[in-house]
């Protein structure tokens, strides 16, 4: 969980209790100046959030089996971003335009239309693929309970397990929905250079890509601010049916520890506040006043 100033993870230990982790971190905005310029500050935002995303994986992995090992060091998570880099890179982007050139051949509109169409099948077959897998399918579950505490808690609704459970395992701020701009975008985006030759396809490709990640973190972040808006609504939808392959429904036990990751990102005054709402579980105020006193 991100939240103003700090960014927290949850777990539930192989003994059944919940342990949770909190890092004060400051909003990107308030830390570097580019990060406030319109297109640019959407690729310092993905690097953070990947880099998080790691660290979080890293720690939590620990927890739950219960084994000591080292942290992921600096060029660790580097080396592992420029890897998920490179596969998002090759796979999605460049293996569809390679492809359709193959089978468009000069034809300039059907090497656009075949390298959309492989572009966003890969994509959305690759997300189904790793569903069908038992253990994606579990961090699925803990995806969902993640946006329906949050469902909640803008909702102003007490942060009790039933209350949670009411929401949709879908939000309109998913990562997921930003990687279907990335890849939606692309299409529109590279139709406009034709059917270049291989370096200038690979060179373009790759060029593109942080281009198209500012253009798409600033449509999620304009879509988001008006929830209720008709353009932002159907804007939006696309996403929201991809997750219904990217988040499931979670039990209980799931939903208690995205209810305590969320209470351990919060400062003590928005803390203060759900809690004036009544209804958090026992437990989440007990990973908050655990990871509190690890802090003092």
């Amino acid at each position: 969980m991100r939240a103003h100033s700090a960014w927290s993870v949850a777990v539930r230990a192989p003994d059944g209790n919940i342990v949770g982790r909190r890092e004060h971190l400051a909003r990107l905005s308030e830390r570097n100046r580019a990060a406030r310029v319109p297109l640019i500050r959407g690729i310092f935002v993905l690097g953070e959030s990947l880099t998080l995303g790691f660290k979080a994986l890293s720690w939590s992995a620990q927890k739950a089996t219960d084994e000591e090992e080292e942290p992921l060091t600096g060029a660790q998570i580097g080396w592992t971003m420029a890897f998920a880099f490179a596969f998002f890179a090759g796979v999605f982007i460049l293996l569809p335009a390679l492809a359709a050139g193959f089978v468009a051949g000069e034809s300039g509109i059907w090497f656009n239309v075949f390298e959309g169409v492989i572009r966003l099948g890969l994509f959305v077959g690759y997300i189904w693929a790793i569903g069908r897998s038992k253990e994606i399918s579990r961090v699925f579950e803990y995806h969902g309970a993640e946006h329906m505490s949050i469902h909640a808690y803008e909702a102003g609704q007490p942060l009790s397990i039933d209350s949670v459970a009411q929401y949709p395992p879908e939000h309109p701020r998913c990562g997921t929905s930003f990687l279907l701009i990335v890849v939606l975008g692309s299409i529109v985006f590279f139709s406009f250079f034709g059917v270049p030759g291989f370096l200038f396809l690979v060179v373009s490709r790759l060029i593109g890509i942080p281009i198209i990640a500012g253009m798409a973190y600033e449509l999620l972040r304009w879509t988001g601010t008006r929830p209720e808006g008709r353009l932002a609504h159907w804007l939006a939808l696309p996403g929201i049916w991809l997750q219904k392959l990217t988040t499931k429904v979670p039990d209980q036990d799931q939903i208690e520890v995205a209810i305590s990751s969320l209470v351990v990102a919060l400062d003590q005054e928005n803390y203060d506040e759900v809690v004036g709402r009544g209804g958090l579980p026992e437990s989440a105020l007990d990973v908050r006043r655990s990871v509190l006193a690890e802090e003092a």
